[in-house]
């Protein structure tokens, strides 16, 4: 039903891995090959492209629907419909920036401080050129086929860069005078393939497969037994992430609750509700979230 399109590079190892937590994984011969297919009867296709490509591809109707960055939707102007943000990139589950950055000992300190004829390098000479002139700055913005942060000093003068941490930044010794998109991942589609009833509702389920999983990043289940005159007081230790379920235990020996937790809390948690009276504390790992 739908034809589906992947981001190769350095996306490419996440959206995988978010596929198959998904239960969607993505089946293919090598981890060179471009075809691929996912056994789901929503699925007709799958390729794996350069995410620069993949708006295009989409807004064209070559594909049905795609993972991409907004920040290559920005950049070749495509007309798609957004489905939602997958809050994941490379590294962690950060967006990912694209900024103007400057040798540290420039004098400039933002982009109304660029001298006319200033030369930019940079891998997205769309968004940067619209970026430039709606500041009013006459520049010399050059195409960058990668590495540009080693061009500042000596070919040109400043970058227009993607950045996740800002660590490859400085440790070039550039500083960060702007930020001019903020972009995580997105699910987009076609908007001819997204008006049609029976590929809509399949895009929205796979949609919720995929939030379900990253929902459930850095969350786990904690089970406890409570006694009845401690209720309250375990209760109100808990993150108030969502409402804690409260069951009573056989013949009134207390009551069983469960609720989801962050995990980087839950050291601090499973003593602090030991210490309030609960016991048979269970902590489990979840999958999928779907609210």
């Amino acid at each position: 039903m739908l034809k589906l399109v992947l981001p190769k590079g350095s996306l490419e190892k996440a959206t995988l891995e978010l596929f198959e937590a998904a239960d969607l994984p993505v089946d293919r011969s090598s981890a060179v090959t471009y075809k691929a297919t996912i056994n789901d009867p929503r699925i007709e296709s799958v390729r794996i492209l350069r995410p620069q490509e993949i708006p295009t591809y989409v807004a064209d109707g070559l594909f049905d629907i795609g993972i991409t960055g907004r920040d290559w939707i920005e950049e070749t102007g495509s007309v798609v419909e957004s489905l939602g943000e997958l809050k994941y990139s490379k590294a962690t589950a950060k967006p990912v920036r694209i900024v103007m950055a400057v040798p540290h000992d420039s004098p400039w300190q933002n982009v109304a401080d660029l001298p006319r004829g200033v030369r930019v390098s940079t891998e997205y000479p769309e968004i940067t050129r619209r970026f430039l002139e709606d500041a009013g700055v006459d520049a010399d913005v050059r195409l960058s086929y990668g590495a540009t942060e080693a061009k500042v000093p000596d070919i040109v003068d400043v970058v227009v860069d993607i950045t996740e941490t800002g660590r490859a930044l400085i440790a070039a010794g550039l500083r960060i005078i702007d930020t001019i998109v903020t972009s995580y991942t997105e699910f987009i589609a076609n908007p001819v393939s997204a008006a049609d009833p029976e590929k809509a509702h399949a895009m929205r389920q796979i949609n919720t497969l995929l939030q379900g999983v990253l929902d459930a990043r850095g969350k786990v289940l904690v089970k406890m037994n409570v006694p009845a005159d401690a209720l309250d007081d375990v209760i109100g230790v808990l993150p108030s992430l969502k409402s804690p379920t409260v069951n009573e235990l056989f013949r009134g020996a207390g009551y069983a609750v469960e609720t989801v937790v962050p995990k980087n809390e839950i050291n601090i948690l499973i003593p602090a509700l030991r210490d309030k009276g609960a016991s048979g504390i269970v902590e489990m790992p979840i999958a999928k979230i779907i609210g």
